[in-house]
């Protein structure tokens, strides 16, 4: 049953990713240049009282969790975020492989 639900959340999380990718792909055009929306970007337009939130807390836990690693993070473009998660889940969802030397019955 778990592996189901990582499963649905994988695929879920990959037509986001597939989504955000037609998004910046229709700006892009629209624009004239390339354009991407990093994720910090996204999470600051989904839930902009929170976002303020994460600096403090990520420092509070190891200063440089935040800068060196989280800046860089948030810097990277929503679809390849949502695309790299949605393939771990699936990854780590999918059915386990038969054992070698039993039946399949």
């Amino acid at each position: 049953m778990l592996r189901l639900l990582v499963r649905f959340v994988g695929l879920l999380s990959l037509a986001g990713g597939v989504a955000a990718l037609i998004v910046d792909g229709t700006r892009s055009i629209a624009g004239g240049a390339v354009t991407q929306m990093a994720f910090g970007q996204t999470l600051k337009w989904i839930a902009p009282a929170k976002f303020d939130l994460i600096k403090p807390t990520v420092q509070r836990l190891h200063p440089l969790l935040w800068d060196p690693v989280l800046v860089d993070l948030l810097k990277v473009p929503t679809w390849a975020i949502l695309a790299i998660c949605g393939f771990v889940l699936l990854y780590a969802g999918r059915p386990p492989a038969p054992q070698i030397g039993y039946s399949s019955r």
